[in-house]
């Protein structure tokens, strides 16, 4: 599955993440190469958690443009 992941940039220089699809999904990150990798692994921990819990896994449904003005 791929799920829609929204990075933002602080006024500090460093980046945060969430996945729309997964509330409480989050990473923070120096750049945004280890937001990314950060997000990626919170994914797979969010998703297990889930699973263990007998939880539904969600089915992305969130996407993600750029639109030039």
């Amino acid at each position: 599955m791929e799920y829609a992941v929204i990075i933002e940039a602080a006024t500090d220089g460093s980046f945060s993440a969430y996945v729309p699809d997964l509330p409480g999904c989050v990473a923070c990150g120096d750049s945004q190469d280890e937001v990314k990798s950060l997000i990626r692994e919170a994914i797979g921990m969010h998703l297990e958690s889930l699973r263990q819990h007998g939880e539904t896994i969600p089915t992305p449904t969130t996407g993600a443009c750029t639109v030039e003005v």
